[in-house]
């Protein structure tokens, strides 16, 4: 009686774990910015995928941390959003349409 109790708890607490969401089906998440580089000024507006977070506080480490190795400033991050409102950035974004 109690292995069946021990087995049925196991089978139970399996099928859960199996049933969690995994990170590679958790939602998408990006962000939209604008950048700087000095002399000559030159300005970019982008759009990235977020890998660390769906925040706009979140976003701004990662955004600058990844445009700042190309020598980039991050200016702001306009917004953060789903993959359902990515269509019609790509045009906006150009060469920076998930480029980094």
């Amino acid at each position: 009686m109690k292995n069946m109790l021990t087995y049925a708890l196991c089978a139970v607490a399996l099928s859960l774990t199996l049933s969690l969401p995994t990170a590679a089906s958790a939602a998408e998440c990006y962000a939209d910015y604008k950048a700087k580089k000095d002399s000559p000024l030159r300005l970019h507006y982008g759009v990235v995928a977020l890998q660390n977070g769906c925040d706009k506080a979140s976003a701004q480490q990662e955004v600058a941390a990844r445009i700042g190795q190309d020598g980039w400033t991050l200016l702001n991050v306009l917004s953060v959003f789903d993959s359902s409102q990515l269509a019609g950035k790509e045009a906006s974004a150009g060469q920076f349409y998930l480029r980094y």
